[in-house]
Order: C-alpha cells, then structure tokens, then sequence
C-alpha cells in the first residue's frame, strides 16, 4: 500500500499520464456524476438550466432551424441537451461512455416519446459517414483528450456531418488557468463522491504551462485500496484551434464567447467554435 501511495506522490506526472482507471462509467462514482448532471443549480457535470436554453435556441439558429435536421450529440450525459434539441425538431442521436447516464436517458426519451437514439459508446470508436446536419460537443470535453484521440475525433467528426454540416463545440482558454497555482491538500470523508466508504482523498492541480496542459489528481485511499484519478485538460487558442480544425479538413470557422453566441474577447475563459465542414 505504501509502495503505491508514494508511486503516486513521489513523482510529477507525465503529460497525460494515465491510471487505467475507470471515472466516467464507475460504478459509485456515476452516480454521483448522475445526481450534478441532473441538479440544476450546479454547474459542475452539466451547465445551469437557463443557459442550457440560451445554448439550445441559438444552436438551432445556427442551423438554419431544426425541423428535419439530425444532430449528433457527444458526450451527451443524461440527455438534458438532447431532449431540448428534439424539442426544436431535430432528429437526435446521443452518444456517451456513461452506461447510467444513457440508461437515465433512455428511460426520459420513451417517457417523453422524444424518440431520441442512444448509445453507449466512445465518441473515438463511432463511425458514421454524412449522416449529420449538426454535431454537437459540449462543455469543454474536447480538452480533456490528447492531441492524437483529439486529431482522431475531428476526422471523425468531419466524416460523420453532411456537406455544409456544422460542428460545434467549446474549450477552456487559457484565462481559466490564469490565476490558478499549483496546489496539494487532502480532506476525510465517511463516504461521498468518490466512494461510499471512508476514504481520504488527497487532491493536486499541476500546471504545464509550456503546452497550456492542467491537471487535477485525485488519490483516494480507502482500508484496502489506493486509486487515482488524473483528469487532464489542454487550455487553447484561437489559432490552434483553427489549425486543429485545418488539418480535419473545416475551412471554415466562427469562434465566439461561449456556447449561446456571445462574442468573443481575450478575456474569455471559453472559445466556442463553429466549424463548417
């Protein structure tokens, strides 16, 4: 046990440095997921409600409506964008690697007779060929992969829209690290989100800052085991977004404030791109 904690501990992490870990469709740790995606005054697993809508209304407008349209939806957790995108008039799929969250999703479609198609699947594994108006991935998850699955998923991306279909998407500028120093601490807990026994939870935030890459670790040590949990994200710019969108084949694109149309400004800690295939 001390082997591992210090294995932990003992060193700085290398760049997307990876555990093995499940997080995402963890048993104990998807409910949690759950429960923030689902309570609408956090802003943690899913925006806040209102903002949802804003998001929603001027997606549609960017597609020129929605009526007879299809949207593929990545990343689609419990299906809270999904359901309000079927309300608009698309025809929805949803991905998402969280079996409890498409289970939920499931249930909420046929109870709502949205007709929503959900899947549990990894966005990096799909394979679908202009099928698409509108793709759709938000709230900053294009960050948290490495360059390759990223380069990877914009192909796929390209090859799943129609022509003239439209991605769009957000990511953390670097003003979200702006002012956040490299930390350690650790709390105790009698049970809570990372598991339902006592654990203590020893949690870290480096910073990369020559490739604007961030990580928050999380070590939780319970009686009889130690996991941990590196969460890593890349903050990024315009430029580089362009250049990643490029090499995918999108020419063209529109970059804004956040995910409901604002403008843009350097100050932003979000850029939302609308890349044009």
């Amino acid at each position: 046990m001390n082997k591992i904690l210090l294995k932990y501990l003992g060193k700085r992490p290398e760049i997307y440095e990876v555990t093995g870990l499940k997080f995402w469709d963890d048993p104990h740790i998807s409910k949690g997921m759950l429960t923030a995606h689902l309570n609408p005054e956090l802003e943690s697993a899913t925006r806040k409600y209102d903002f949802i809508e804003k998001s929603v209304s001027w997606i549609e407008e960017l597609a020129n409506g929605g009526t007879g349209k299809k949207l593929l939806d990545l990343g689609c957790g419990p299906g809270i964008y999904a359901e309000l995108f079927a309300k608009k008039g698309f025809d929805v799929t949803g991905l998402d690697i969280s079996e409890r969250s498409i289970n939920y999703a499931k249930e909420n479609t046929l109870k709502n007779r949205s007709n929503i198609e959900y899947n549990v699947k990894s966005y990096l594994e799909m394979d679908y060929s202009e099928e698409f108006d509108v793709v759709t991935l938000i709230y900053c998850d294009f960050g948290v992969l490495n360059p390759e699955d990223r380069e990877i998923l914009l192909k796929k991306i390209y090859k799943a829209l129609k022509p003239e279909g439209i991605l769009i998407f957000d990511v953390f500028s670097k003003e979200e690290y702006k002012a956040k120093e490299e930390t350690a601490n650790w709390s105790y807990n009698d049970r809570g989100y990372w598991s339902e026994n006592p654990y203590v939870c020893l949690y870290s935030f480096y910073r990369y800052d020559e490739t604007a890459i961030f990580l928050e670790q999380y070590v939780v040590i319970e009686e009889e085991s130690i996991k941990c949990y590196n969460l890593w994200n890349h903050a990024f710019s315009i430029e580089e977004l362009r250049q990643d969108l490029k090499k995918a084949g999108f020419d063209k694109c529109s970059f804004y404030g956040d995910v409901s149309g604002k403008d843009y400004t350097e100050e932003n800690n979000i850029i939302c791109t609308a890349a044009y295939k």
